[in-house]
């Protein structure tokens, strides 16, 4: 049963919840962290490009693991950060870059 403040309590249903969300938070992580040094690289655009796809990938994971833990303030910075990571992959792999860009 939940807790008035909405936090999983039940160790019962949380050990069940814990088998599903740790592998989703493992791979968030891992994911980011890759990501993160494929950008740092900078081997080029496109895989700049599917880095942020990469991102894209461990922001929703990272949401996920926060709806299932209802842990709010990791999920509102994970949409935000999805929001940017878009971005990033409309600018490195769907845009034509500048001339000068490229």
């Amino acid at each position: 049963m939940a807790s008035p403040d909405g936090s999983i309590r039940d160790p019962a249903r949380w050990a069940v919840m814990e088998e599903f969300i740790e592998p989703v938070r493992w791979f968030a992580s891992i994911s980011g962290m890759i990501a993160a040094g494929v950008v740092a690289l900078d081997w080029g655009r496109r895989d700049t490009g599917w880095a942020m796809v990469l991102f894209c990938l461990s922001a929703v994971a990272w949401i996920t693991g926060a709806v299932l833990m209802r842990d709010w303030a990791l999920g509102s910075q994970n949409i935000v950060l999805l929001g940017i990571d878009l971005l990033g992959v409309y600018r490195y792999l769907i845009r034509e870059p500048d001339p000068g860009e490229a």
